[in-house]
C-alpha cells in the first residue's frame, strides 16, 4: 500500500454507501443505469464508482490512462449521490479484497455494500480472496443481459446460496453482516465497455 496521504470521498459513520468498481474504459449508460438501480433498491446515501487502475483478470494493453477515465466517469456521473474516486490508485491496490479491507479500516461504522454486475459474479470465484471479499461486506449483484440464469448457478453463488436475502429486503442489506448478498433485477442495459472499445476500433 503507498504511504501518500488518501483522499476519501466525504463519509460519516452510519452512511450506507454502495462500492462500485471497474476500469471505466470506457464509462457508458450501463454503469449509470446499475448504479440508479443500486442506490434506489438499496437505500443508499452514496455511491462510490472507484475507477481501477487495471483489472487483474484482463488484458490491460491499450488500457487508457486512468485521468481519462475519471474524466470520462466524472463527466458521465454527473449524480449529486454518485462520487468518482481513484482510491485504488492512491493506495496501490491492485486486488479488491485490499481495496474493501483498507476501507473498512479507515472508515469505521460506514455501512458499505460492495455491487457488481451478475457477469462479473460468474468469474468472481477467481478473484483473490474471493470467499473473504463474500465475509467482509455484504455484496448486491445487479442482473446483466446475458447472465440472468448463469449466475444463480455460479461457483460463489452456490458457496454462498444460505446467504442470500429476498430482493424485496433489498434495503435491509447494508445493515446486515456478511456474508449477505441480493440480486437486483429490473430493465437492463445491455453495452458493456468491451464491446465499445471493440466498436471504437
Amino acid at each position: 500500500m503507498s504511504g501518500a496521504p488518501v483522499r476519501l470521498p466525504p463519509h460519516v459513520p452510519g452512511l450506507r454507501i454502495g462500492l462500485f468498481g471497474g476500469s471505466f474504459d470506457p464509462p457508458h449508460e450501463g454503469h449509470l443505469h446499475v448504479s440508479r438501480l443500486a442506490l434506489k433498491r438499496l437505500k443508499l446515501d452514496r455511491l462510490w464508482w472507484l475507477v481501477s487502475p487495471g483489472n487483474p483478470l484482463k488484458e490491460t494493453r491499450g488500457l487508457r490512462v486512468l485521468d481519462e477515465r475519471m474524466a470520462a466517469a466524472k463527466k458521465l456521473a454527473a449524480h449529486p449521490r454518485i462520487v468518482v474516486s481513484r482510491l485504488e490508485a492512491e493506495i496501490g491496490a491492485r486486488y479488491t479484497y485490499d481495496t474493501l479491507s483498507f476501507l473498512r479500516e479507515r472508515c469505521p461504522g460506514v455501512r458499505f455494500v460492495w455491487i457488481m454486475g451478475a457477469d462479473n459474479l460468474l468469474q468472481f470465484h477467481r478473484w483473490r480472496k474471493w470467499e473473504e471479499i463474500a465475509r467482509l461486506m455484504p455484496i448486491a449483484i445487479v442482473d446483466r443481459p446475458g447472465a440472468t440464469w448463469k449466475a444463480a448457478n455460479a461457483m460463489a453463488a452456490q458457496r454462498f446460496a444460505g446467504a442470500r436475502i429476498d430482493e424485496s429486503d433489498a434495503p435491509d442489506l447494508a445493515s446486515l453482516r456478511a456474508p449477505a448478498f441480493v440480486y437486483l433485477h429490473g430493465p437492463r442495459v445491455a453495452q458493456s465497455s468491451t464491446a465499445l472499445r471493440s466498436g471504437a476500433k
